[in-house]
């Protein structure tokens, strides 16, 4: 039978990364739950195992049972009536799949009935889930939800919500509004303490919340009388069951439709405070979208897998003037283009998974004892990584799930133009991932500091400094001086101080980082497994080249006096 985990042998390699030793090992206390639950593991070599039997589940129900209703999906969608949300047959067979399996709670501790996952193995369940339907992904993967809700949350929050998570109840994230999108300190949705109930009521309407009619929301309200900025703003737990909570209408969208985007109207509906007041936009909601828009990154890289596979077989089975057309230059160099930019996203997106559970998991030992001064600086190294890496790994990945998706179709001709194709769908639900979660233009305000202040050169400069094989020191090379004229990029626009000079070419800057790191993460991918990532990364760094030196141009050859010139 299929099976999208065991026949991308990339994954299982990403998997045993080294630092996995380290995660595992805070992430399992030192394996202490092994004398309580028959289910821990007893060390590194069995936490491992337990995560590959785990993404083989996974990639068992993904390949036939989610992969095989995604058309299905796509073409029914979910439907609205009184106020309710009613997924498409297919969705509700999936779920019921992973429920079955378990597959819910990944991240939680075993005492809520959680599987006590790192998040880089979730993460890669998520990639494989988007895989077969990035749609169903985005119902599946908000159980992600519960990562914020169990930082801030209290105990009794905790004993209630995450349970019902592991037992397979749905989660929603429900920040934009109307008139609130990307700029969500603009959100009005009304909280208000009521005494005689003694709860909070929230009143207003949000807009394109992903699974809409979930069991579990998270939702950003003011609640604070009289303020219009993100001061003003807490973070709630709304419960369905509590009521109060209609679904308007379902969107009409163009990509992941069997993904319900809803519009809700709150009416008096009860709910009740997650951390502290005030805090809900300021530290709570970029928890959650940090978590969000590494999700992200995994459904992109999914997308990209899927868009690689149909193009591959498409051009294997296709004959034109008498051959298989994956013999032809201009198609086998697309082929091999979407490969390494999969490969080398697929590099960010786990070195980042790794960065990300590292410090989340000494974040969450600080709750339970006083951490080591090696342990602070470890957290705090960590965390800087993650918070730099996040925003590449989501804008890049996006943005090649894009190209690969339309590349994809290329590959297919005409036939890629016709519905009966699943490249076209994969096509249509690339598009969103550039935009939800912090369009890319978001993803480099958030990373351009990291340019500015030396970070990304500082973490490249480490990376040179990495050993690698002798066949590869050219390659080396070519990274080095990739890096030069990136530095001088860098040193051009801090030296210019213009502010619309740096606005300007930001996003170019944050590119050539990208690129950067991605070259050098799949250098040392091949270093451990050429047989797996040599061809991509010779095509990854011609590519890179390229786009490093275009960016270059431009960026040393601008003129100030140009910025004119793109102003409507």
């Amino acid at each position: 039978m299929a099976n999208y985990y065991s026949e991308i042998p990339e994954l299982k390699f990403h998997l045993n990364n080294p630092l996995m030793e380290r995660i595992c090992q805070l992430k399992e206390r030192d394996y202490r739950d092994k004398d309580n639950y028959a289910d821990a593991p007893i060390d590194y070599a069995d936490a491992i195992d337990s995560y590959d039997k785990v993404l083989d589940v996974v990639g068992d129900i993904t390949a036939n049972i989610i992969a095989p209703n995604a058309e299905g999906v796509d073409a029914e969608g979910p439907h609205c009536h009184d106020g309710r949300v009613d997924y498409a047959s297919g969705t509700v067979e999936n779920l019921k799949a992973m429920v079955d399996a378990g597959m819910n709670g990944m991240t939680m501790p075993r005492k809520y009935n959680g599987l006590n996952f790192p998040i880089m193995p979730y993460t890669m369940c998520a990639e494989i889930v988007a895989i077969a339907d990035a749609g169903f992904g985005n119902i599946w993967s908000l159980q992600d939800c519960i990562e914020t809700l169990y930082e801030f949350g209290n105990e009794d929050q905790h004993a209630r919500f995450i349970p019902r998570i592991c037992a397979g109840e749905t989660m929603s994230m429900d920040l934009t509004e109307p008139d609130a999108g990307s700029d969500l300190q603009s959100v009005m949705l009304k909280a208000t303490y009521s005494e005689e109930e003694g709860c909070w009521l929230l009143n207003g309407v949000k807009r394109f919340i992903t699974n809409g009619d979930a069991d579990i929301h998270l939702v950003l309200a003011r609640s604070e009388e009289g303020t219009k900025d993100g001061r003003g703003l807490s973070m709630f737990i709304y419960d369905k069951r509590q009521g109060g909570v209609n679904v308007r209408r379902i969107e009409n969208k163009l990509g992941i439709h069997g993904s319900p985007t809803c519009e809700l109207v709150y009416k008096n509906a009860k709910a009740e405070l997650c951390g502290e007041r005030r805090l809900g936009l300021i530290k709570y909601v970029m928890a959650l979208m940090n978590g969000a828009r590494l999700g992200i990154a995994a459904q992109s890289v999914g997308l990209s897998q899927a868009a690689y596979n149909e193009a591959l077989a498409y051009a294997k089975d296709r004959k034109q003037f008498g051959k298989e057309i994956i013999n032809f230059p201009a198609v086998y160099d697309m082929i091999a283009t979407i490969k390494a930019k999969l490969d080398a996203g697929r590099a960010l997106l786990y070195q980042t998974a790794r960065y990300v559970d590292i410090y989340k998991a000494l974040e969450d030992i600080s709750r339970e004892r006083k951490l080591t001064p090696e342990e602070r600086a470890e957290m705090k190294k960590f965390s800087k990584l993650a918070d730099s890496f996040t925003p590449l790994a989501k804008g890049m990945n996006s943005e090649f799930a894009n190209q690969n998706a339309y590349d994809c179709i290329q590959v297919h001709g005409g036939s890629g133009f016709m519905l009966e194709y699943a490249c076209q769908r994969i096509y249509r639900d690339a598009r969103i991932t550039s935009i939800y979660e912090g369009t890319t233009q978001l993803q480099t305000v958030a990373a351009i500091r990291y340019v500015t202040n030396g970070s990304y050169l500082a973490t490249i400069r480490d990376f040179e400094a990495i050993a690698c094989d002798e066949k590869y020191a050219s390659i080396m090379d070519r990274l080095k001086a990739m890096a030069v004229k990136f530095e001088a990029c860098t040193n051009r626009v801090k030296d210019a101080d213009n502010t619309e000079l740096h606005d300007l070419v930001a996003r170019r800057l944050m590119e050539m980082a990208a690129y950067l790191v991605m070259g050098h993460l799949l250098l040392q991918d091949t270093n451990r497994a050429p047989e797996l990532f040599e061809k991509s990364l010779r095509v990854f760094i011609n590519y890179a080249e390229c786009e490093v030196e275009k960016h270059n141009n431009f960026i040393m050859n601008f003129d100030e006096s140009q910025i004119a010139n793109y102003k409507a």
